[in-house]
């Protein structure tokens, strides 16, 4: 993606450019939400999982990150010195790669935050099923793509299979 991702861009901007390349891509955003405090995100059509992934997961192969019939491909949009929660799922693991600016993240098998990694575009983090983790913005805007390996077939993942041990924004 060729994003100005400078900290002093406005938000609207950022998600308009997101918008735009991930449009110019073929892809087709089903749900877009940029009033999360820390920044945001795009839901990508379920149809286009493996188109999503072969492009931006491309060492990974369907058969082995397909747990169940869903991938749930998503855009996450990290605003310059936010955090998301510190937060685990019962229902998904996550697949994360950084896509633009670089982004701070936190993991624990515990309650307990780990050390915090820095990661540039084109690093690759995945996260376990009950795995602590965060995800930080640093100086800039951190895009992120993330794909979620949904562990129980009847009952996918969604927004409400988040466990938040500790949240900036008090949710």
């Amino acid at each position: 993606m060729n994003l100005n991702i400078s900290n002093t861009i406005d938000k609207k901007v950022i998600f308009e450019q997101i918008a735009a390349e991930l449009k110019k891509q073929n892809f087709t955003i089903v749900q877009q939400d940029a009033t999360r405090p820390w920044g945001g995100f795009f839901v990508i059509d379920e149809n286009q999982a493996a188109v999503f992934a072969a492009k931006f997961f491309p060492h990974l192969e369907m058969d082995k990150i397909k747990i169940t019939n869903k991938l749930s491909p998503k855009i996450l949009v990290v605003a310059p010195d936010k955090r998301l929660s510190w937060q685990y799922h019962f229902r998904r693991a996550e697949i994360w790669k950084i896509v633009a600016g670089i982004v701070g993240v936190k993991t624990s098998s515990t309650d307990e935050e780990g050390e915090i990694q820095q990661l540039t575009p084109g690093d690759f983090i995945q996260m376990n099923k009950g795995e602590r983790h965060r995800l930080i913005g640093l100086d800039s805007w951190g895009v992120v793509a993330e794909i979620w390996q949904h562990t129980d077939r009847e009952n996918p993942s969604d927004e409400e299979d988040i466990v938040r041990l500790q949240d900036d924004f008090g949710r």
